[in-house]
């Protein structure tokens, strides 16, 4: 039986050339290099338990965003251990994903923490809805 894509939208997939680093059993934690608001960030972790998408002050504060429109919030967002972050606020960036010609670009709208990590981003469901993408290690 053949199944057909439910839309045009561009299938991702990655070759032998561009898997690097050992062999794992696949435990491993999905961390990536994507294009956000046309820089190259590198140290992305993709975490489908999160139910926002992180944006790490620092890593904003480099970037030097002008323009982008920062929102004010009022919610908190709450850990593993139940430790509180309070976010500096939420901006509206576009985020790519992939390379040329099997790429996708998506607005999102991400929560501006400032909590020191080993992270640059942290993309969580809402990206991987709006990729419609399934994460496999």
């Amino acid at each position: 039986m053949e199944v057909e894509p439910a839309n045009d939208a561009p299938l991702i997939q990655f070759d032998q050339e561009e898997q690097h680093g050992p062999r794992t059993q696949g435990n491993n934690a999905l961390v990536i290099t994507a294009l956000l608001a046309n820089y190259e960030i590198k140290h992305v972790f993709i975490d489908s338990g999160s139910s926002a998408d992180i944006l790490f002050g620092e890593t904003y504060d480099q970037m030097q965003l002008r323009g982008a429109p920062f929102e004010a919030v009022d919610t908190s967002l709450y850990g593993f251990a139940g430790e509180v972050v309070h976010p500096r606020g939420m901006v509206s960036l576009r985020l790519t994903l992939g390379t040329t010609p099997l790429w996708k670009t998506c607005l999102l709208k991400f929560l501006v923490v400032d909590i020191p990590s080993a992270y640059n981003v942290i993309l969580g469901r809402p990206t991987l809805n709006a990729f419609r993408a399934i994460i496999s290690t």
